[in-house]
């Protein structure tokens, strides 16, 4: 799964094999061993769960880089790397 960005000790990964568990196009947020499951097309959080404050960040990233996310996500399905996206601390 690989690693997008790093903001706050956040670690942003796209995995798109388990398109079939989420549906959506979507990206995994890992903080200190807390991993949550976000929608790219509305930041709604669709599995696990991040402290509120890192949460808020997840969901305020997504808003702001949603035609990268939609793009880096183009491009994993159809088997290539995706472009690392600037993070919030950046």
């Amino acid at each position: 799964m690989p690693t997008i960005s790093m903001f706050y000790g956040i670690l942003i990964r796209m995995f798109f094999r388990d398109i079939e568990k989420h549906h959506v196009p979507h990206i995994h947020a890992d903080y200190q061993g807390a991993v949550a499951v976000y929608s790219i097309v509305d930041g709604t959080l669709l599995a696990g769960e991040l402290p509120p404050n890192k949460h808020k960040l997840v969901v305020a990233w997504i808003v702001i880089h949603q035609e990268d996310l939609i793009a880096d996500w183009n491009l994993v399905i159809n088997g290539k790397k995706p472009f690392p996206i600037k993070g919030l601390d950046q």
